[in-house]
């Protein structure tokens, strides 16, 4: 999807790992949120309390997710992160991402 239609756009930036990860909250009339951001090139640690899609606009990386082993990812590629469980990301360009929230 290259547009996010019928949005509301929260203006104050989600700033994570000392201003290498930021995003933007978008948040849709039927209750779905969705985050807009970029990663600089580094090592993060992510916690999630709901389910996750993680969809790579543009960068590469690696993602270890809870029980399995490193895996390369290139844009544009997804994956799914469980809901309460933390997932590894090692960030080798600058990444565009969209994470949808799942409830």
């Amino acid at each position: 999807m290259s547009y996010l239609n019928n949005a509301n756009i929260k203006k104050k930036a989600n700033i994570y790992h000392d201003g290498k990860v930021t995003s933007r909250t978008v948040e849709f009339a039927d209750g779905s949120v969705k985050s807009l951001g970029i990663m600089l090139p580094g090592e993060y640690t992510f916690g999630t309390k709901e389910a996750e899609i993680m969809e790579m606009m543009s960068g590469e990386l690696d993602v270890k997710l809870p029980g399995e082993d490193w895996k390369t990812l290139s844009t544009p590629e997804s994956f799914n992160v469980p809901a309460n469980s933390s997932f590894d990301l090692r960030v080798k360009t600058v990444t565009d991402y969209c994470c949808s929230y799942i409830k």
